[in-house]
This record gives structure tokens, sequence and C-alpha cells, in this order.
């Protein structure tokens, strides 16, 4: 049975709250050694932007301080840990873990996935990456199911990533085979305004038409205004609307046929950035093909609760029956039943969080609450995005929660 033990500290240096961190492990230390679980191999590290110049010395002081363990992470403007959020102040979070080492492998530009047959993927990455939506598509390929996890760097300044290494630019992140039991969700942070639309026009990121008519009237027509001769009343309705874009062949919601339901996991929401009212167009920040489904929205603070209730439901309910565990859109894992979560990875975007959940550490008290049972909190750790990733898409305005699962003693 694999054991994660989770550590988090703030404090200015971040020498400081690495043994604050240290100090919690080692007090934990028993615990590890009554599971039988093997040495800890695998360690997960978030650290806020605040320690982001101090990267390579945190790095090496880990290494020190743990040798033998492999290290994957990134920073954000957030971090997470159990029920805890830190933004905007300096602190870092750790989970270790016992995992047998041809279970997983660490991955990053420099070093590909060579020596196991991954099966899924945590994946971080830089944000300021070219091309980064076909890098991640790629490294969904490499995967048997298909499946990655993760989340891009967010930082006011340079954004590092962890991975055996400290890595600027790229892909980074393990690979696990099949034998490591995972079961993932997506949550969506938005609510649509009305039905979903087929592009029918459009020219690389600019929309002239949908099912065949003007996009602008369309757009206009469902936030109530009748036209843009009233700058004040317009434009700030404009400023907080986004879109949501599914390839022609996936489902835009959760319940299809709904308007005004919930967005599913294929929908990804982009920012809307102009209009041109010369064309009767709309300009959003992704490529948009003819086609693809779009949809208008705005972000939502109750569905965004909802919603990440319904993940955190649905992970336990598949936990607790005894079926075959699946990623979602992927292939089938075995799995045995019942089952319980040994470790958790929760990646948010930077514009949600506690603050946009109603209180500090809102969002993830909401997932420490809806996650465990008797009151136990689940390990977890993780940080909040330029973005996140799920199966091999880029989203916005979600979270990607991932645990790790074993069988129930």
């Amino acid at each position: 049975m694999s054991v994660f033990l989770v550590a988090h500290a703030t404090h200015p240096d971040w020498r400081g709250a690495l043994a604050l961190a240290a100090a919690q492990i080692e007090a934990r230390s028993a615990e590890h050694e009554a599971s039988a679980a093997g040495p800890l191999s695998l360690g997960f590290v978030y650290f806020t932007d605040h320690y982001a110049g101090h990267a390579a010395a945190l790095y090496a002081a880990l290494r020190q301080q743990w040798p033998g363990v492999s290290w994957v992470g990134s920073v954000g403007v957030g971090i997470a840990a159990g029920g805890v959020e830190y933004i905007d102040e300096p602190a870092l979070a750790l989970m270790l873990a016992s995992m047998p080492r041809g279970r997983f492998e660490v991955f990053s530009g420099a070093r590909k996935l060579q020596r196991i047959e991954a099966f899924s993927a945590l994946v971080h990455a830089d944000p300021a990456t070219p091309d980064l939506g076909e890098l991640i598509a790629e490294m969904s390929d490499r995967t048997g199911s298909g499946y990655l996890f993760g989340g891009l760097a967010s930082s006011r300044g340079e954004a590092p990533h962890i991975a055996d290494g400290v890595w600027h630019g790229g892909l980074s992140g393990v690979g696990f085979t099949q034998d490591v039991a995972l079961v993932s969700r997506v949550t969506q942070g938005c609510q649509p305004l009305g039905p979903v639309h087929e592009v029918t026009a459009c020219d690389r990121n600019i929309v002239s038409e949908l099912d065949g008519r003007p996009a602008l009237p369309l757009l206009l027509a469902e936030l109530g205004l009748t036209d843009l001769d009233d700058p004040r009343q317009a434009l700030p309705r404009l400023r907080a609307t986004l879109v949501g874009l599914t390839d022609a062949h996936d489902s835009a919601l959760a319940m299809p046929g709904r308007i005004g339901g919930q967005f599913g996991p294929d929908t990804r929401v982009r920012h809307l950035i102009g209009i041109d009212p010369a064309r009767q167009a709309v300009v959003v920040a992704d490529r948009v093909e003819p086609g693809m489904r779009l949809t208008f929205c705005q972000r939502d603070v109750q569905a965004a609760r909802r919603d990440l209730v319904r993940i955190c439901s649905e992970i336990r309910e598949e936990l607790e029956t005894p079926a075959e565990a699946t990623f979602s859109g992927a292939a089938p894992a075995p799995a045995a039943a019942p089952r319980r979560i040994l470790g958790a990875i929760y990646v948010s975007c930077s514009g949600r969080g506690g603050p946009h959940f109603g209180g500090p550490s809102a969002e993830l008290k909401i997932v420490q609450h809806a996650l465990g049972a008797g009151g136990d909190e689940v390990p977890l750790v993780g940080f909040f995005a330029a973005g996140e990733i799920a199966r091999h898409h880029l989203y916005g305005y979600t979270g990607v929660l991932a645990v790790f699962t074993g069988t129930a003693r």
C-alpha cells in the first residue's frame, strides 16, 4: 500500500518554509514506517512566485533533504495543500509518495519518456511556450489512455517548473503506468448564457457567423442589449462575457439540449477579446474552425460551487462502486473495490480560489469536505495555474482534480 505525506508552510524565506515542511514530514515518519509501503520515491512540490527566483536552490535543498526522491512541480501565484490556499504570500507545499519506481518516470524537454509505457501523466508547462496546444496533444498521444492532468506555471515573473531539475519553457512532469490507479474529473467555473451555436463562418479567431446568422447580434441579444449606441451599458457586459468552445464531435453541455445547463468536460472557456461591428463579428482568444460549437458564457460562483461538489461526489461514488475505474473519456483501467483515496493533485485556475468562492481557502475546503469521509483530510497538493490541462485540452476557469487510489483496508 502506497502512502502519501503532505506538508506545507509559509515563511518570508524559502529556507524557513522548507524547514517547517520538513519537520512536518518527519513528524509523520511513523505513519510511513507503519504502512510498510517502501521508501519515499516521488515528490510533488508547488511554491508561490515569491520563491520563483530561488527555484534552483530550492530544488537542490529538496534533493539534499530527501536523497533518492524524484521531484516534479511548478510555481504558482497561489498554491494549495490539504484544505488550505496560500495566495499572494510566500509559501510551499510538498507531497511525498512511496511508489514503486517501475510505475512512474519523470520527463522534461531534455529527458523523454523511455523507461515505462506511460498510461497517464501529470504535466506542467511554461505558458510562454510556442505551440503549447500542439505539444500537449502530442504528449497525450504518447500515453496509453491519452489522459493528461496538470497546468501551466503562473507567476508575475519567471515561470519555472520542476522535473528532476529546474526548467523554463516546454513541458515537464511525470508519467504513470496503468498499475497506478487514478480517477480524474474536470470542473467548470462558467455558466452558459444561452443555447449552443454552430460556427458557420470564421477566420482564425474572428467569428462572423453562428448558425448561419451574424455573430455579433446574437451575442447582443443574449446579453439583453439592443445595440452598441450606449457604451456605458454595453462595454461592462461585454468585458464580463467569455466564450465556451467545443470541437464539432464533442458535447458542449453536460446535459445536451438543456439551455442554460452546465458545461461538459469537452468545453474550453476562452476570453472574448473584441468585436467587429463592421463585419458583425466577435473575436475570441483561440483559433476557431467551422463546425465548432460556441456558447457565450459568464463566470458564476454558485454554478462553480455546485460543479465542484459534483465532481468530488462522482469520484467518491466511483471508488465505492465495485466497477472498473475510468478516466473521463479514457480507456478503462482495472481496479479493485472498494477503494480509497491515497493522495490527490488539484490544479485550479488563478482566477478561481477562495476569493472567488466567497472566503479564504473556500475552494479547497469544498474539495476536502466533498472528498473526505468520516472527517478524514485527503492528502492533497496543487496550485493555481495560468491554464489547466486535462486529457489533450488546455482549459481556462476550470479545476482539474486527480486522485491516486488503492484498495481500502
